[in-house]
């Protein structure tokens, strides 16, 4: 992917983030998430109907890298399968740890194919967020 394009989708996604905001909803799926390293320290929710994720939500303080991905991510999500979104993320998290995946799955998430090492946590952070609403499905509800 072009360089320059790169930059405009992950900025764009950061400066305009799609469902930035939480809601009043306890039929969501909730979870709190934070890097280690830096600022990142993200809220999702998720809320699922019949094996199909109607809407993923996120806010909190972030870097460029995870409010974009988290963006980019939750477009690529609603509206999917649980198994969908599940092989999705897998060959997300493969993409930027530098395992093979499937490309052509990814779509917009392409953009962050080529992380620095140093800002690989940060691009991770909404799929680590995911995977663990996911895992909690048949179980009790997370709580912010």
């Amino acid at each position: 992917m072009d360089s320059n394009l790169r930059r405009e989708i992950i900025l764009d996604n950061y400066q305009e983030p799609m469902n930035r905001g939480l809601v009043e909803d306890d039929t969501y799926l909730k979870v709190n998430t934070n890097s280690e390293s830096c600022i990142d320290n993200l809220d999702f929710m998720m809320k699922i109907e019949n094996g199909i994720i109607k809407d993923i939500r996120f806010d909190g303080e972030a870097c460029a890298i995870s409010t974009s991905a988290s963006s980019i991510m939750i477009r690529a999500l609603i509206g999917k399968k649980v198994d969908e979104a599940k092989k999705i993320l897998e060959n997300y998290q493969n993409m930027i740890n530098e395992k093979d995946y499937d490309k052509e799955l990814l779509g917009e998430l392409n953009v962050y194919d080529e992380m620095q090492p140093n800002r690989k946590n940060c691009a991770l952070l909404p799929s680590v967020a995911v995977n663990k609403m996911l895992g909690e499905l048949g179980n009790e509800k997370n709580r912010i």
